[in-house]
């Protein structure tokens, strides 16, 4: 059974309403995050968890690209103030998925790299297909991955191999994203929403509900710690987004221009003479 009510975003049912199944259905724009996206994420999220019929969800895609990340034109411009409503509203996601007493798996094909990777942070469990690749790519384009990514990626597969991701902006291929444990299963794309069903079946059938929600929630404290300081950061964040540097990055990527090489800048104070 299908809901019709977004214009991003697909909700279905399995056929006894317990599944909730999430897609991103936006690709058109290549399944970017964009603002009106991220609120129909957010709606069809809280309405599963209201839901007293659905006892789990699976969040996914329609085509071959699971999430390109935040929709650059949306973000690039913005005011201070609009912009830390942007990231607040993405941030909400997070929230839910990691709050819900109901258990949340991923199910990836296709590229998931951004505001995408940290999305899919946000769930209980992740499967992905032979043909996904992961990453945080934004310091390429002027941005950080202030909304989960730096805080989020250490805890998930250490501090050194997150920061050659984050640092470099590299993407990384379905089996190496399996082997540093960033996803839990590695499946043939055509078995990546059998399978996360089948992963998500296993929890519901045979799981305590209750249990399952106090661990969940105690698990919850490393990523609490992790996102210490989110206010900041998602002020730096929105900042950074108003600058020039990121202006003129995000131009060319959307342009397909090679970018400017700029210089890096060191912290010590000036010498006096």
């Amino acid at each position: 059974m299908s809901d019709d009510t977004y214009d991003k975003v697909s909700v279905e049912y399995s056929e006894d309403h317990s599944i909730c199944y999430i897609r991103i259905d936006n690709m058109a724009e290549n399944n970017v995050l964009n603002h009106e996206v991220i609120l129909e994420i957010n709606d069809a999220l809280r309405s599963a968890d209201r839901d007293e019929n659905v006892d789990g969800i699976i969040l996914g895609s329609i085509g071959d690209i699971f999430c390109s990340g935040a929709d650059l034109s949306d973000i690039k411009g913005k005011s201070l103030e609009s912009g830390t409503r942007w990231l607040n509203a993405y941030y909400d996601n997070l929230e839910v998925l990691k709050d819900t007493g109901k258990p949340t798996v991923a199910a990836v094909t296709g590229p998931c790299v951004a505001g995408g990777q940290e999305l899919i942070m946000g769930c209980d469990l992740i499967v992905a297909g032979q043909s996904s690749k992961f990453g945080q790519p934004e310091v390429k384009v002027g941005s950080t991955a202030g909304s989960g990514g730096l805080q989020m990626l250490p805890l998930m597969i250490g501090e050194r191999r997150a920061r050659e991701i984050l640092l470099t902006g590299r993407l990384i291929d379905a089996e190496e994203a399996y082997e540093i444990g960033l996803i839990n299963r590695l499946v043939d794309d055509d078995d990546v929403e059998d399978e996360a069903t089948e992963l998500l079946l296993d929890v519901i059938e045979n799981s305590s509900p209750q249990a399952y929600r106090v661990m969940k929630s105690i698990m919850k404290q490393w990523s609490n710690v992790a996102m210490l300081g989110w206010e900041s950061q998602r002020e730096l964040t929105a900042a950074v987004w108003r600058s020039q540097e990121f202006t003129e990055r995000s131009d060319s990527f959307m342009n397909g221009e090679e970018m400017e090489k700029r210089s890096f800048m060191g912290s010590l104070p000036d010498r006096e003479d």
